[in-house]
């Protein structure tokens, strides 16, 4: 490998995982667009099509080999049943937050959604962590007691995406190489196929189904559920091969940054006084993670011995 590639790695990197996370920050408007399709056709739709277009990749990428291989493998099978119920219930949640005007509820959830993965590599990993890790993990819980006590909302939109999508990357981390990105997610569709055809039926049995019935453009716009569900997931799964997680975890806050502007500034969501309280505490917390970040990977220059993270 030149010197050049190699620069160019990390470079590609960035770019894969920015655009992922800029893609998963505009995606409540790209939901809102669908009114007035409701959370759970939107999410059956989403499921659907999601499958269809993995297929298609797995296709056009030729990983029919590898898809097989997963296949012969009922343990892995079933990491990836699990998976899907567990990207399910976040799709599920953030719908219903996105289109009931609670998006700056769902960017709560994304903003401790880091931390939360430190508690689960903690109690689940039995790995260690730092004091500045510890002391980020008290400031959030903190923050969480303010906004119940002194908002008086117990913030379940929030605290259902950090954990669902927590346990979801901490099952993703734990198949590793054996899952491929497109063979993962199309799996997960696939076990979800069920539930997906239900809500259908249900919907079809009391609102109506909307595919179809508000014009060609919301029809169109509606069938992307599966590309915008597919792209941001496979343009992470690119960039976190290539950059290590600090610098994951620096960008990953870009999204739930998008989501709280979009839901301040252009829905013009409430803003009370014990909410921004609630949200500083977090961002300090978040701040508090971000320094220990930046001084475990100056360590790690200075030292070469593996991250305790």
């Amino acid at each position: 490998m030149t010197p050049e590639t190699t620069r160019a790695t990390p470079s590609a990197g960035v770019a894969y995982a920015g655009a992922a996370y800029l893609l998963w920050g505009v995606l409540p408007l790209y939901f809102l667009l669908l009114v007035p399709t409701g959370p759970w056709e939107v999410v059956a739709w989403r499921v659907l099509l999601s499958f269809v277009f993995c297929l298609l990749l797995l296709t056009v990428m030729r990983g029919g080999a590898a898809f097989r291989a997963i296949l012969r493998q009922p343990k892995l099978l079933g990491w990836t049943a699990l998976a899907g119920l567990l990207i399910y219930i976040n799709w599920q949640v953030f719908l219903i937050g996105t289109l009931s005007g609670n998006v700056v509820e769902t960017s709560l959830g994304y903003f401790i959604n880091p931390i939360t993965t430190v508690l689960l590599g903690v109690f689940v990993l039995k790995e260690r962590i730092r004091r500045l890790q510890w002391a980020a993990i008290a400031i959030a819980a903190l923050a969480v007691v303010v906004i119940v006590v002194a908002y008086g909302d117990f913030p379940w939109i929030a605290l259902s995406l950090t954990a669902s999508f927590g346990v979801y990357g901490l099952i993703k981390k734990k198949i590793g190489p054996a899952v491929d990105a497109v063979s993962g997610l199309t799996l997960e569709s696939f076990w979800l196929i069920p539930i997906a055809v239900v809500q259908l039926i249900v919907v079809a049995q009391t609102t109506g189904i909307t595919m179809g019935a508000n014009g060609w453009a919301h029809g169109v716009l509606l069938a992307f559920a599966g590309v915008a569900t597919a792209v941001p997931l496979l343009l992470f799964a690119a960039g976190a091969r290539r950059i290590n997680l600090t610098v994951i975890g620096m960008i990953q806050f870009i999204t739930p940054v998008m989501q709280f502007l979009i839901g301040v500034v252009v829905l013009h969501e409430p803003m009370p006084a014990a909410r921004w309280a609630g949200f500083v505490i977090v961002w300090i917390a978040i701040a508090v993670f971000l320094v220990d970040l930046f001084l475990a990977a100056r360590r790690g220059r200075r030292t070469p011995r593996p991250d305790l993270v």
